[in-house]
């Protein structure tokens, strides 16, 4: 009797232990996958800005067509995360969201819509897939006044042009300032 009493609290003991390291891993991987998408989205943000100052609309819709992907890229590296922008309404294909991406940022409209704020909206997971362990990590993105210039509902003559001729099956239009643009998403994996 008294070793499955032993047994018993010993178990205890290994599971709530086992748990406080599940806890503390998900923590430290919650406060990697902030800073590494802080970096990335000031990375592009800046030279989103740069190009802003220096051509208007128009020239940041070059950054965004020629350089975001390899800022994604950099940054993914840096980071040895797998970095990506994604939406329900997109402009360039190779942002089309996954099946748990578009489950997510439903989730995040729907959050939005009970009042949660965009800005410290998040969500994670751990999964396995194909016998691999990952952690997914999504940040909702909100439309700010300057990103009204490429995706609002009234964009110059110019700017229509542009995104028109890069982007024929442009989606990421019509959005007011305060909703919900997309996310950011990284993956990590843990095998």
């Amino acid at each position: 009797m008294k070793k499955i009493g032993i047994s018993v609290i010993f178990l205890s003991t290994l599971l709530s232990s086992a748990v406080s390291a599940t806890e503390v891993n998900k923590e430290q991987l919650l406060q990697e996958s902030h800073q590494a998408i802080q970096q990335f989205a000031k990375h592009l943000k800046g030279k989103l800005t740069a190009a802003m100052k220096k051509g208007g609309p128009v020239n940041a819709i070059q950054v965004c067509n020629e350089k975001a992907m390899d800022i994604t890229s950099s940054e993914s590296q840096k980071s040895s995360v797998i970095l990506s922008r994604t939406s329900l309404k997109i402009r360039n294909p190779e942002n089309a969201p996954e099946a748990w991406e578009k489950a997510v940022l439903k989730q995040f409209e729907e959050r939005k819509n009970q009042g949660e704020s965009l800005q410290k909206m998040e969500f994670s997971e751990t999964v396995e897939v194909n016998g691999n362990k990952q952690f997914r990590y999504m940040k909702a993105m909100g439309v700010s006044q300057p990103c009204l210039h490429c995706h609002g509902e009234k964009v110059l003559p110019d700017v229509s042009a542009e995104l028109s001729k890069l982007y024929p099956d442009d989606k990421a239009r019509a959005y007011k300032k305060g909703d919900l643009r997309g996310a950011i998403v990284l993956i990590r994996e843990l095998n």
